[in-house]
């Protein structure tokens, strides 16, 4: 039972996690641009598509896990996102760039030092933490995906005899 608990609590967690990340990022699209070309890690040309569509397919990955459909693959999609920005992190890190990452709105060039990547780095590791919980434990209450949701587990009562 308490593992179906964890799993609920991760998925609205995680959830959360996006939809609160995509909609500050969807709120100040020029903001957005700018974070993403801080990186210094894309050509020109895809800056603003990739700055244009990640804040989009955040909230997508947070309705799902939200309404829980296919909580395994959508945790497993947010896991390879989460490694991808984790190594985006280290990359700037160790490029000795000063930039606000932007993952929560904002971004850009910033007085940041290598505890604040260290902080940006640990707390994308739990969450990663947590979509690797809904890939092993993808069921939960409240789930309407077939493959998501817990079977009801109503114990049956013994009959009284009259």
């Amino acid at each position: 039972m308490w593992i179906k608990v964890v799993s609920l609590l991760a998925r609205l967690s995680l959830a959360a996690v996006w939809l609160v990340s995509g909609a500050l990022k969807v709120a100040d699209p020029a903001q957005t641009i700018i974070a993403v070309r801080a990186y210094q890690l894309l050509p020109e040309d895809l800056v603003r598509p990739v700055a244009n569509t990640l804040p989009f397919f955040e909230i997508a990955l947070g309705l799902l896990l939200l309404i829980g459909l296919a909580v395994r693959a959508t945790a497993s999609v947010s896991a390879v996102l989460l490694l991808v920005l984790i190594g985006v992190i280290v990359s700037v890190w160790a490029r000795g760039l000063s930039i606000d990452c932007g993952c929560f709105g904002g971004g850009g060039a910033a007085d940041v030092n290598g505890w604040d990547y260290a902080e940006e780095i640990l707390r994308d590791v739990g969450f990663l933490a947590l979509a690797v919980w809904l890939i092993v434990f993808p069921r939960s209450p409240f789930a309407l995906g077939l493959r998501s949701r817990t079977p009801f587990s109503v114990t049956p009562q013994q009959t009284m005899a009259e």
